[in-house]
């Protein structure tokens, strides 16, 4: 047998209270974007609008103001897990201010100001928002207003897990002596950007869930596009012309810079630039001195959310040197409120991190448009079954959940295939209130061996992780929101495991991946089928006990006889003495016996008369059964301590010949195993009793063979109340 490798990975924890990345800014024409928009997209935002429209003309006939159920006036809308320091009022915006507006003279990024909210992180996704026109009318529908229709209602549209979602609120906003707490506006009586952070918040719950973050999670749940992360340090040597080409194709672009320690959130560096702050990329430009020498300026422009003056030692002037004429001044001229331009090399030298989403996942460093395959996968991590951890647990990783990718044909001029693949853990902000925090994901891609290629249904096993290296990953186990990594890969059958660091890590994921040419994947899922000992026919098949009784039956005859009396038939109590006796003499087993609604499935499975009992010769027909489905316990039980893992249960099941899909793994860990993931000898044995009473139920259904059996309510009782 081949040596068994060794292989680790290892996880990055990044501090979420202090947001790790930044804003977005973006200057490219709104028609890249609008390619992305399908015709199925465009009739779901028509019934979306619909929907909303009949709403809203609803309380206008009425002339009620709307008040939201669903994220009502209320602290429980605010905070879950402490009180504001402040007595807070829900206002209306015609309650706050006169001649109150939704958009004040067109939305631009100087309308978003911060409150008393950790959310900068999103301030500054919102702020792209304003410098794509398609993108913010997508979000932001702009046929909104305090007058024109008005009935105290407005929704707003994020991209939530695949699909574009309509959250509608009502405009009650939390103020503190007549002024917004949150999120508010340059201009004292706009209102789009207060709106659009509470519908966010009612997205995920409460206004405490958007307290700290990435803003790649904005950036997506505004574009559905998909994110790159850089260390700026460790980014490649063309980063200036990868930020420089993002920015032309619509991508938004954020920066920050790492705190030193988790407690120093607002401290400055030597500059003058906030660590652990996040702030939004929004130009790149580049040209030569006006002076006629051949040094070439090369700047970035960086906006501050909070709104705060440039530091000096930051701040350049040079881009009036790239601005030959009076268009490209007010071009380049930078905003207020905390907009300035530095040199790249500053640049490069103030901020730690960049991060980059992209409209369409094409590569940013070629100057083509690409159009990619895309397929979307939705799966999770169960506790005990498929929550399988990382590499560095050989025996659970090989639960994860399995997808097989087929790369058809190579790049265009090439011997590889170009791959993104998109890993995104679902739900976690919106749990934060039930204590959830994001998990360490990533993900390996491995090459399909040989013998198993054009098998779309075989999962790779335990040996083969223990054999064989992954040939592309994740960098690193991160708890961020979304891993992506783009690889150039042969064409050829993968597998990619996506997975926690740590096993019994529970969470639902999305497995997006691209390819630039024909590609197929899917979820590798077994097809049931089950090939135990045969029951039916029981009383034909079973040799009368008197042929060559071994010691042990001479035994079980006389407790049978014993118990049974003179019908020899013994019901589930009378089954669970005579079994905890003879079990009771496996010294090895360590168990507490049978209980009673074991020994009730077992009656059920082998009583073929519908007598609630069983005779001497079914009672050795479940004995055989027993001790065959004992050895198989046995040998997955390696510590000798009477009970197997549930990831081992789903080995112990397909040696006892059954075999089953991921979800029914899941059901079946969540049904007999116990609070350690583990499964006793009672209710392994219950487990496979239950599974081969109810295929041999379908199979009797089943007449034609055809996979698909139809039941009337009392068939359909009469087999779930009785197995």
């Amino acid at each position: 047998m081949a040596e068994e490798q060794k292989f680790s990975e290892t996880s990055v924890q990044l501090t979420e209270a202090a947001p790790q990345t930044v804003g977005s800014g973006f200057t490219a024409p709104g028609n890249i974007y609008s390619a992305i928009l399908s015709r199925n997209e465009a009739v779901k935002d028509a019934r979306r609008l619909k929907d909303f429209q009949e709403l809203r003309d609803k309380y206008v006939r009425k002339k009620v103001l709307f008040e939201d159920p669903l994220f009502p006036a209320q602290d429980s809308s605010l905070f879950y897990s402490e009180k504001f320091p402040l007595k807070l009022e829900w206002k209306r915006p015609m309650e706050i201010c006169k001649n109150p507006q939704f958009i004040l003279g067109g939305a631009n990024r100087t309308d978003i100001c911060q409150g008393d909210l950790g959310d900068c992180w999103l301030l500054a996704a919102i702020a792209c928002l304003t410098l794509n026109d398609v993108i913010l009318k997508r979000v932001v529908p702009h046929d909104q207003s305090f007058t024109e229709n008005y009935a105290g209602i407005f929704h707003f549209q994020f991209w939530r897990y695949g699909e574009w979602v309509d959250v509608v609120i009502d405009d009650r906003l939390p103020t503190y002596k007549n002024k917004l707490v949150f999120t508010r506006s340059g201009q004292n009586n706009e209102f789009w950007s207060a709106l659009m952070e509470k519908a966010y918040a009612k997205l995920h719950g409460s206004y405490e869930a958007l307290k700290g973050g990435n803003s790649l999670e904005a950036m997506e749940d505004f574009t559905g596009g998909v994110t790159e992360f850089y260390e700026i340090t460790e980014a490649p040597k063309e980063l200036y012309n990868i930020m420089r080409k993002a920015l032309k194709r619509g991508s938004l672009m954020g920066c920050a810079i790492d705190t030193l320690v988790p407690t120093a959130q607002r401290t400055k560096t030597a500059s003058g630039l906030v660590r652990g702050h996040a702030y939004s990329v929004t130009g790149v430009e580049q040209g030569k001195r006006k002076d006629g020498k051949d040094l070439m300026i090369r700047l970035v422009r960086v906006r501050d959310p909070w709104g705060v003056a440039p530091p000096p030692a930051c701040k350049s002037n040079d881009w009036v040197e790239l601005a030959k004429t009076e268009q490209d001044k007010q071009r380049l001229q930078p905003g207020e409120q905390g907009e300035f331009w530095m040199c790249f090399e500053e640049f490069q030298k103030n901020f730690t991190k960049l991060e980059i989403c992209n409209l369409t996942p094409d590569t940013l460093e070629d100057d083509q448009m690409f159009k990619w395959n895309v397929t979307v996968h939705e799966g999770r991590w169960v506790k005990g079954c498929s929550a399988g951890g990382c590499r560095n647990f050989p025996d659970t990783y090989w639960t994860n959940p399995q997808f097989r990718l087929v790369l058809l044909e190579a790049d265009a001029k090439e011997k590889t295939c170009t791959v993104v693949v998109a890993l995104m853990q679902k739900g976690r902000r919106v749990e934060r209130c039930s204590g959830a925090t994001l998990h360490n994901i990533g993900f390996a891609i491995y090459e399909v061996p040989k013998e198993m290629k054009g098998n779309q249904q075989q999962q790779l096993s335990k040996d083969f992780f223990l054999y064989n290296a992954s040939t592309a990953r994740s960098k690193s186990y991160v708890n961020i929101r979304e891993v992506t990594e783009r690889f150039c890969l042969k064409p050829g059958e993968y597998v990619i495991i996506p997975s926690t660091f740590d096993p019994h890590k529970e969470s639902e994921f999305l497995l997006r991946v691209f390819s630039e040419n024909r590609s197929t994947s899917k979820v590798i899922d077994a097809e049931i089928e089950a090939e135990p000992m045969q029951v039916d026919n029981v009383k034909k098949k079973i040799k009368p006990f008197e042929e060559e009784e071994t010691e042990e039956e001479k035994q079980f005859r006389a407790i049978f006889q014993q118990i049974a009396g003179d019908d020899m038939e013994i019901n589930a109590n009378e089954l669970r003495t005579v079994l905890n006796r003879v079990v009771a003499k496996h010294k090895e087993l360590k168990t507490e016996g049978f209980s009673l609604e074991s020994c009730r499935s077992m009656i059920a499975l082998l009583d073929t008369d519908g007598t609630g009992h069983l005779n001497l010769q079914e009672f050795k027909h479940l004995w055989n059964k027993i001790k065959q489905w004992k050895l198989v316990f046995t040998r997955f039980d390696t510590d000798k301590s009477s009970t197997i893992s549930s990831f081992e249960m789903r080995n112990a099941l397909t040696e006892a010949g059954f075999q089953l899909n991921n979800q029914l793994y899941d059901i079946i860990c969540m049904r007999y195993a116990n609070e350690h993931m583990e499964l006793d000898f009672d209710s392994y044995i219950s487990c496979l009793v239950r599974l081969e009473g109810m295929f041999r139920a379908f199979r009797a259904f089943d007449k034609d063979g055809d996979g698909l059996i139809k039941l009337n309510v009392f068939e359909w009782l009469q087999l779930t109340m009785y197995a």
